[in-house]
């Protein structure tokens, strides 16, 4: 492991005043016990942009990225400390329905992690529980969903078929198409190609930049070369903090510290 001694520092708006900014976190930070995982991180989004966190395993992305919608309520030893802002309301306060923010803010796994169920329960399965019957409507979410995850046209003729019996890619997507139903506005995702194979990869890569119109995403990569592909702004994570935090452009081009030139170079992590 590499020792760069860097000092805590607050991270400075990318955004210009017309930017419009859908989540924020302020002054953020994570234990597991006492281990501290995320130190005090800020850091802004911009609607309909794709946002990569890197950094080496252990770096904090992936627990920072599950705090964006409390999936860290669901780990017993987990406490978060600072602010998480969705339009300006703080999720994290106790009058906050977490399962009603969740529709808003929806999260992809790593590994696909399809219902065993049909195609077509998948889909209306949350919004059934939600209340929503109207078959005709449910008929309409599901093709939307499926076409915006660019699934539509293999699985239209099998929707009553198994999710399981769809490949590793196409499970995924499924995932994808899953949380679009429920109309969320950000989609978070973690690694959610590292089980790919590089066609599948490459299809998942190409819904992102499609589904970037209507959405804004987070996504927690590894793969330097996707990030690059992809996103539109990358935070580089080390040891809990954000070391760096830019267009993506400039952190793999032009980065300002030489720990972010190091890892996107390959030297360390």
């Amino acid at each position: 492991m590499v020792d760069y001694n860097w000092h805590k520092r607050n991270i400075i708006s990318l955004f210009q005043q017309e930017k419009e900014v859908v989540l924020y976190t302020k002054d953020l930070h994570i234990f597991y016990g006492e281990n501290e995982s995320v130190k005090g991180v800020s850091l802004e989004f911009e609607k309909n942009k794709i946002t990569s966190l890197i950094g080496p395993s252990g770096s904090g992305k992936s627990t920072y990225l599950r705090s964006l919608n409390r999936m860290n309520d669901n780990i017993a030893i987990a406490s978060v400390k600072g602010q998480v802002f969705y339009k300006d309301v703080d999720i994290n306060s106790k009058k906050v329905d977490v399962y009603a923010m969740r529709k808003h803010i929806g999260m992809v796994f790593q590994r696909p992690n399809p219902f065993s169920k049909s195609i077509r329960k998948n889909i209306t399965f949350a919004l059934e529980r939600f209340g929503l019957k109207d078959k005709q409507k449910l008929d309409e979410i599901v093709k939307t969903s499926l076409k915006k995850a660019a699934l539509w046209d293999q699985v239209k003729g099998e929707l009553e078929n198994s999710a399981l019996a769809l490949s590793g890619g196409q499970q995924q997507r499924l995932c994808i198409a899953r949380s679009i139903a429920m109309q969320p506005d950000i989609l978070l995702l973690d690694e959610p190609a590292s089980a790919l194979d590089p066609i599948s990869t490459s299809i998942v890569e190409k819904t992102l930049l499609d589904l970037k119109k209507d959405y804004t995403i987070i996504i927690v990569t590894h793969n330097m070369q996707q990030a690059a592909r992809i996103s539109d702004y990358t935070a580089f994570f080390y040891a809990g903090e954000v070391i760096e935090y830019d267009q993506t452009k400039k952190i793999f081009t032009r980065p300002k510290i030489k720990a972010t030139e190091d890892y996107v170079s390959g030297h360390f992590g």
